[in-house]
């Protein structure tokens, strides 16, 4: 796994949590274990004491007296761990279990009757103190201090078994969900391998597009590369094809210019001729190379501003003919695409129907549904009162070169430039009769 990659430093930061979570964790219960414990061990002192004052006795001189066999077998066993003193009230000594023999038991502070003390001494004993008053037959009064001790070792033993045994679930608990999370991370972050195995299949060629199913915070992801990758293959396929076209349509008239020099007389107009030729056909490339087709990474479009431009400089440009420009939208329209391209489609467009309308020219942008335009897509409508296109010529006029009539002025590239753009931006040209105006009627669908 490499270091720098999303699955490490998941991975990492959840270790570095998980630890720091389990070590709290650990102390957290640590100290309330021993604090039961310790607990635990207060109570079973206090039931000592309980047990020694309820076995000792006070003549009539004022003096306690203890069994020699006390219930706790563990008093009359030295070294076994467990003590007990009586002390006066002055801390002289009256008494010690046979087990405390050799041991200095702590001296209690000054208690009041009838209080514990619970402390632990320098060797390690919890020592458990009480005071009390005890009274004789004679009604005599006496103040006393029992204490009764044990060693610690045993406590110290339990609390650091229960630290072992503690962290070593937590550790294995660590581990499993470290390991879970390693799983549920190569799971979650398949969907990115796929990506990235796919990309490397369609940089080697074999794949064309991510079609792979992808969850839904990678599909716009994965929908904006495969609109990149389209648009750049768009691009290099316009651009082999601009070169190509333009090689086979300079090669005719290139051989007719070579014939021409190497004859004896030099045909000024044929010349001429294949120069203005070659001059269309570089202008047609340059147009047709212009076309940057559908981009779905570039800004939205605003057909409707476009439309109210053109029509505003077409009517300057033939304000000799006073023509009826009438534009209608449902909507405003936007497009993910270039400005140029929609300049270039519609500007054409308007501009043939206002060098052949009568007097009217008629412009409208719907929406269509997918059973109309076999996707759903904005229909751009241009018509005009002109003389019109014979139905047979519409399919020729979008060849390069081809013009409607061939008496004007024109290179014949306009409607083959409109063509083109529009299939590059996914959509379809239809051309037609108006059935309002009796002219030309065409329909633009840009999905």
């Amino acid at each position: 796994m490499q270091t720098n990659s999303l699955s490490f430093r998941l991975l990492l930061s959840a270790g570095l949590v998980l630890t720091a979570f389990f070590a709290l964790v650990a102390l957290v219960l640590e100290q309330a274990f021993q604090q039961s414990t310790e607990q635990a061990l207060r109570e079973k002192l206090q039931i000592q004491i309980y047990s020694l004052l309820s076995v000792a006795e006070m003549d009539r001189a004022l003096q306690l007296k203890m069994p020699d066999a006390l219930r706790e077998p563990r008093f009359s066993n030295p070294g076994s761990g467990l003590y007990a003193a009586i002390r006066l009230s002055d801390q002289s000594l009256v008494w010690r279990s046979p087990s405390a023999v050799g041991v200095e038991l702590p001296v209690a502070e000054q208690l009041q009757q009838g209080e514990f003390a619970f402390v632990r001494d320098n060797s390690q004993r919890f020592v458990l103190h009480y005071a009390v008053l005890w009274e004789n037959e004679a009604g005599f009064e006496r103040a006393y201090v029992f204490t009764v001790a044990e060693d610690g070792q045993l406590l110290d033993k339990q609390v650091a078994g229960f630290r072992v045994t503690l962290t070593s679930w937590l550790s294995g608990i660590g581990v499993l969900l470290v390991l879970t999370q390693f799983l549920l991370l190569r799971w979650g972050l398949k969907p990115l391998r796929q990506i990235e195995a796919d990309l490397g299949q369609i940089e080697a060629g074999a794949k064309s597009r991510l079609d792979g199913r992808y969850p839904a915070e990678l599909k716009a992801v994965a929908g904006n590369l495969n609109a990149l990758i389209s648009s750049e293959r768009a691009h290099l396929e316009r651009y082999r094809n601009t070169l190509a076209d333009l090689a086979h349509s300079l090669k005719t008239p290139l051989a007719i210019l070579r014939g021409s020099v190497e004859t004896t007389e030099v045909n000024r107009e044929t010349i001429q001729h294949q120069i203005s030729r070659m001059n269309e056909i570089v202008d047609y490339q340059l147009q047709k190379a212009a076309a940057k087709g559908r981009k779905k990474l570039t800004g939205k479009v605003d057909i409707n501003a476009v439309l109210d431009k053109i029509i505003a400089s077409l009517s300057k440009v033939y304000q000799e003919k006073r023509i009826d420009y009438r534009f209608s939208a449902a909507k405003i329209f936007r497009l993910y695409c270039e400005e140029g391209d929609i300049y270039e489609i519609a500007g054409n467009l308007l501009d043939n129907a206002s060098k052949w309308c009568r007097s009217k020219v008629r412009v409208s942008l719907t929406e269509v549904d997918a059973n109309e335009a076999g996707v759903e897509a904005v229909l751009l409508t241009v018509e005009d009162d002109g003389p019109g296109i014979a139905p047979e010529k519409i399919a020729e006029i979008m060849h390069r070169g081809v013009r409607a009539d061939e008496n004007t002025e024109g290179h014949g590239i306009g409607m083959a430039v409109v063509h083109e753009l529009v299939e590059l931006l996914g959509g379809r040209l239809v051309g037609g009769k108006s059935a309002a105006l009796g002219g030309m009627k065409w329909q633009v669908y840009l999905p």
